[in-house]
């Protein structure tokens, strides 16, 4: 099988095009950026670059694209450019190419405005039917690529599966009072709890993409951590998140203060896998239990792919306020 993986320069290209050859499948790599795991150097928005690429491919892995960091550093055209007409131009050849399986890596960041809600109301319930609220370009963008995914199926019959990935970078969090109230690991063990997916994770559901796409035909899927809380507990998960988790897991304080660490006072979100687990036969395995038997027997809480793909950044320069310009 031969696969085509965008953006395979970047952190979970890399991890793609890393498992599908240890598969012993056919992969091409294609990025803006060289790297050992990229094969062809081009921009997607370069249809004749796409076309070139794209010839014998069976399956693509479009993972490429600008980010929610980029927002500050790029213009409005780059991540139209990039995220709406490279998309566009993959569908395109996709379509003239014979592709069986298209799978678009998309984020939960679409549902924008929809993740918070005012202060002393239940936390969000995000399933595939919230209606996204685009708040910055990027998800704007990212929300139109989907619309054209849906739209190549419909009218070209283009089998198009949709990951709407949570969190799964190693990077510090972009918000500077974060990043100054909590460790590093401290955080994103709290967000494997409502809002983060490990990358091992991540892949796991994009080879079930690749498999299940021809049957599924059309089919959007949140892809986050599963979460151990249920709809009777947003109130109190955006009033006081602490001691929601205590009944949950009664002991993780303990392990908690072991490591100096602390929870995050308010959860205003959970994500909501169910449908990519059984429409997908997806299994993560790295939950925020998995955290808690990682700390109580001294392990690394995340996979061993995530150190192996090591922390990439989104920009090659330091800005004032850190690694982000904002």
């Amino acid at each position: 099988m031969k696969v085509l993986i965008t953006g395979s320069s970047g952190h979970l290209g890399e991890a793609l095009v890393r498992t599908l050859k240890d598969l012993n499948h056919e992969v091409l790599g294609i990025d803006l950026l060289p790297s050992p795991f990229t094969d062809q150097v081009g921009s997607i928005a370069n249809r004749s670059f796409v076309a070139q690429c794209m010839q014998g491919v069976e399956v693509v892995l479009h993972t490429a694209t600008l980010h929610k960091p980029h927002v500050a550093t790029h213009s409005r055209k780059d991540f139209i450019d990039t995220n709406i007409t490279g998309t566009l131009n993959l569908l395109e050849e996709a379509v003239l190419a014979g592709v069986k399986s298209f799978v678009y890596t998309s984020t939960t960041s679409t549902f924008g405005d929809a993740l918070t809600p005012a202060a002393g109301l239940p936390a969000a319930w995000v399933t595939e039917e919230v209606v996204p609220i685009p708040k910055n370009i990027y998800g704007v963008t990212k929300t139109a690529a989907e619309d054209l995914c849906q739209l190549f199926h419909r009218n070209q019959g283009l089998p198009c599966i949709i990951l709407k990935t949570s969190r799964s970078f190693p990077e510090e969090d972009d918000q500077k009072e974060l990043r100054q109230t909590y460790d590093d690991t401290n955080a994103k063990a709290n967000e494997l709890l409502y809002r983060r997916v490990d990358v091992e994770d991540v892949v796991s559901a994009h080879l079930l993409a690749i498999e299940k796409a021809e049957t599924i035909g059309f089919g959007k899927y949140i892809i986050s951590a599963t979460s151990p809380f249920t709809k009777a507990e947003l109130l109190d998960l955006n009033t006081d998140a602490p001691a929601v988790v205590k009944r949950l897991f009664p002991f993780y304080e303990a392990l908690y203060a072991k490591q100096d660490w602390k929870m995050f006072p308010k959860i205003g979100r959970v994500y909501v896998n169910d449908l990519a687990r059984k429409e997908l036969g997806w299994a993560p395995k790295y939950d925020f239990a998995h955290v808690l038997d990682c700390l109580k027997n001294g392990k690394n809480i995340f996979s061993p792919l995530t150190y192996t793909l090591g922390k990439k950044g989104y920009h090659q320069l330091t800005f004032e306020e850190g690694p982000y310009p904002v």
